[in-house]
Protein backbone atom coordinates (compact mmCIF):
# COMPACT_ATOMS: atom_id res chain seq x y z
CA UNK A 1 0.00 0.00 0.00
CA UNK A 2 2.95 2.52 0.78
CA UNK A 3 4.09 2.14 -2.52
CA UNK A 4 0.91 3.08 -4.03
CA UNK A 5 0.93 6.07 -1.87
CA UNK A 6 3.93 7.19 -3.14
CA UNK A 7 3.08 6.92 -7.10
CA UNK A 8 0.20 9.07 -5.65
CA UNK A 9 2.46 11.43 -4.68
CA UNK A 10 4.62 11.40 -7.47
CA UNK A 11 1.80 11.72 -9.80
CA UNK A 12 0.44 14.80 -7.59
CA UNK A 13 4.07 16.27 -7.76
CA UNK A 14 3.96 16.09 -11.28
CA UNK A 15 0.25 17.88 -11.66
CA UNK A 16 1.83 20.79 -9.85
CA UNK A 17 4.91 20.77 -11.93
CA UNK A 18 3.16 20.86 -15.41
CA UNK A 19 0.92 23.12 -14.21
CA UNK A 20 4.21 25.64 -13.32
CA UNK A 21 5.83 24.51 -16.71
CA UNK A 22 2.23 25.83 -18.49
CA UNK A 23 2.05 29.19 -16.60
CA UNK A 24 6.32 29.62 -17.41
CA UNK A 25 6.03 29.16 -21.39
CA UNK A 26 5.33 31.72 -23.43
CA UNK A 27 2.34 32.89 -24.74
CA UNK A 28 2.88 30.96 -28.11
CA UNK A 29 4.03 27.90 -26.62
CA UNK A 30 1.33 27.48 -23.83
CA UNK A 31 -1.42 24.85 -25.93
CA UNK A 32 1.66 23.64 -28.09
CA UNK A 33 2.25 20.41 -25.86
CA UNK A 34 -0.37 17.92 -24.35
CA UNK A 35 -0.12 17.02 -20.44
CA UNK A 36 1.21 13.82 -22.01
CA UNK A 37 3.78 15.31 -23.97
CA UNK A 38 4.70 17.41 -20.60
CA UNK A 39 4.91 13.86 -18.67
CA UNK A 40 7.14 12.36 -21.03
CA UNK A 41 9.35 15.46 -21.10
CA UNK A 42 9.90 15.47 -17.39
CA UNK A 43 10.08 11.84 -17.40
CA UNK A 44 12.97 12.38 -19.23
CA UNK A 45 14.72 15.23 -17.90
CA UNK A 46 14.57 12.78 -14.53
CA UNK A 47 16.17 9.81 -16.78
CA UNK A 48 18.78 12.13 -17.41
CA UNK A 49 19.37 13.51 -14.00
CA UNK A 50 19.61 9.78 -12.81
CA UNK A 51 22.01 8.42 -15.91
CA UNK A 52 24.15 11.41 -14.92
CA UNK A 53 24.11 11.38 -11.15
CA UNK A 54 23.56 14.99 -10.83
CA UNK A 55 21.19 13.91 -7.60
CA UNK A 56 24.66 12.64 -6.24
CA UNK A 57 26.37 16.14 -7.48
CA UNK A 58 27.55 17.89 -3.78
CA UNK A 59 25.88 21.43 -4.49
CA UNK A 60 28.30 24.29 -4.35
CA UNK A 61 28.76 26.76 -1.40
CA UNK A 62 25.59 29.05 -2.38
CA UNK A 63 23.23 25.12 -2.47
CA UNK A 64 22.90 24.70 -5.71
CA UNK A 65 23.87 22.12 -8.25
CA UNK A 66 25.59 23.17 -11.73
CA UNK A 67 23.34 22.17 -14.73
CA UNK A 68 23.83 21.89 -18.12
CA UNK A 69 20.64 23.18 -19.56
CA UNK A 70 22.22 22.33 -23.12
CA UNK A 71 22.96 19.03 -22.73
CA UNK A 72 19.32 18.19 -20.72
CA UNK A 73 17.98 19.43 -23.67
CA UNK A 74 20.10 17.32 -26.38
CA UNK A 75 19.31 14.31 -24.16
CA UNK A 76 15.18 15.27 -24.53
CA UNK A 77 15.27 16.12 -27.80
CA UNK A 78 17.67 13.20 -28.77
CA UNK A 79 15.56 10.31 -26.79
CA UNK A 80 12.33 11.95 -27.93
CA UNK A 81 13.44 11.43 -31.72
CA UNK A 82 14.70 7.90 -30.84
CA UNK A 83 11.80 6.66 -29.18
CA UNK A 84 9.18 7.95 -32.31
CA UNK A 85 7.23 10.53 -30.01
CA UNK A 86 8.52 13.65 -32.00
CA UNK A 87 10.67 15.82 -33.34
CA UNK A 88 11.34 19.02 -30.78
CA UNK A 89 12.35 22.38 -31.03
CA UNK A 90 15.20 22.16 -28.79
CA UNK A 91 14.58 26.28 -27.67
CA UNK A 92 11.07 24.83 -27.09
CA UNK A 93 12.47 22.10 -24.92
CA UNK A 94 14.94 24.66 -22.91
CA UNK A 95 11.61 26.74 -21.73
CA UNK A 96 10.03 23.37 -20.21
CA UNK A 97 13.89 22.40 -19.24
CA UNK A 98 13.98 26.07 -17.10
CA UNK A 99 10.56 25.83 -16.11
CA UNK A 100 10.78 22.09 -14.46
CA UNK A 101 13.73 23.91 -12.42
CA UNK A 102 12.36 26.97 -11.52
CA UNK A 103 9.77 24.95 -10.05
CA UNK A 104 11.86 22.86 -8.08
CA UNK A 105 13.66 26.06 -6.80
CA UNK A 106 10.79 27.43 -5.91
CA UNK A 107 9.97 24.55 -3.96
CA UNK A 108 12.47 25.31 -1.14
CA UNK A 109 12.07 29.46 -1.29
Amino acid sequence: MAQNDEFQQEDLDDEKTIEYIKNYMPQELKGKFSDDELHYILDLIDEYYIENEVYEEEPDEEGYINIDLDKVVDYVVSEASADHIGEYDPEEILFIVQAELEYGESLYD
